[in-house]
């Protein structure tokens, strides 16, 4: 039953609407915080693949990087070679340095290469459509991260497998966290990229949830996530002299937004930690966000993919494609990264990198154990 439900039968019932309100209020804020605490525990047991084809021996595979000032593409990027030295395979990484041209770019040089498997990392696969077909016809096998909304294949893109978290449960858990913080109240500005049909879809349904628990969206923000270095200063500025105290928390689809961001809050005498505006981010949990979270300085939280787990799992999807095996329908988990819980949960790396012994279950599979 929704808050409007809830409200109607109490009305009916001869219950007075503040005090409808306040019950309502308390049962949205007991289900979000049961959904934020699911997600703020530790995942310290394998739930992936047992099973699978063994290594195929003497591979060369390419890592396309979509920009490699991101954090979640370093992270993962550091995961593939790993895991690939692992499996044995020689891998050649090249930066998309954040622009359509040198992804174009980079899509050319791979495929130069004539590699055994090609991964995409962080960029949207439709941009890419011809050079997608290219590999298609060339019977390269392809696998991904974040290139689509999509887990799993994307036929239409020769996509053998898209790896990532499930970026609703990601986005719902950031806004979840907002709302509890507000204290059920949220006035949020929203910042994507519309580049990425991913990015999209994960601050749509932020806007959504928050929206339907009875917060309010303040502003939207569509600004170029490769260009976060040179937009975000002054347009920081410029929300806050438009906004003021209606912004109360922002929710971004990716840390990099608030990489920026810190010195013009500062400038604006607003403290890193307890004042206005709360910074969640809906992925990825990158090592400056950790920082961040960790000394209370301009991110309060961050919904963290696996980033190390998903170059592993990258590889093991590329093994399966190359070995002309399904792909394993492992979904990477998410968690909730906050000041209570975030050390606990970095390890050496300071990113949330699981205790459930992924790189022994792969190993495992590979038959390199």
């Amino acid at each position: 039953m929704d808050r409007r439900q809830l409200l109607m039968r109490g009305i009916a019932l001869g219950l007075s609407v503040p005090v409808l309100t306040r019950i309502a209020m308390a049962d949205s804020m007991a289900d979000a915080q049961a959904i934020v605490d699911k997600y703020a525990s530790k995942v310290d047991k394998w739930d992936g693949p047992t099973t699978g084809p063994k290594a195929q021996e003497g591979k060369t595979i390419v890592n396309l990087a979509g920009d490699m000032k991101n954090g979640g593409h370093v992270g993962v990027t550091k995961g593939i070679e790993e895991a690939a030295a692992a499996i044995g395979w020689t891998v050649k990484t090249i930066d998309g340095g954040g622009s359509v041209a040198g992804r174009t770019a980079a899509m050319g040089q791979a495929m130069a290469l004539n590699p055994n498997g090609i991964i995409i990392t962080g960029f949207d696969a439709v941009e890419q459509a011809p050079a997608m077909k290219a590999a298609m016809d060339a019977k390269i096998p392809f696998v991904s991260w974040h290139a689509g909304p999509v887990i799993g294949p994307m036929a239409d893109a020769g996509v053998f497998a898209n790896v990532t978290t499930d970026p609703m449960q990601v986005s719902t858990a950031a806004a979840m966290w907002a709302f509890i913080d507000a204290k059920g109240k949220p006035g949020c500005v929203f910042f994507t990229d519309s580049t990425y049909a991913i990015a999209i879809a994960k601050a749509k349904k932020m806007q959504e949830v928050i929206e339907k628990l009875g917060g309010t969206t303040v502003e939207w923000v569509d600004t170029p996530i490769a260009e976060t270095s040179q937009r975000m200063p002054q347009l920081t500025t410029t929300l806050l002299q438009k906004h003021g105290a209606k912004w109360t928390h922002s929710l971004a689809i990716n840390d990099l937004y608030f990489d920026f961001m810190g010195p013009s809050l500062a400038a604006a005498g607003i403290a890193g930690e307890g004042q206005a505006p709360v910074n969640v981010s809906a992925g990825d949990g990158s090592e400056s966000a950790y920082q961040r979270i960790r000394a209370g300085q301009y991110q309060a939280a961050t919904v963290a993919e696996p980033l190390n787990l998903q170059g592993w799992q990258l590889v093991d999807e590329l093994n399966r494609a190359i070995a002309g095996e399904q792909w394993s329908g492992y979904v990477s988990p998410l968690h909730v990264v906050t000041k209570a819980n975030v050390e606990f949960d970095g390890g050496p790396k300071n990113t949330f990198d699981p205790g459930n012994g992924y790189q022994d279950a792969y190993k495992k599979i590979w038959g390199k154990a």
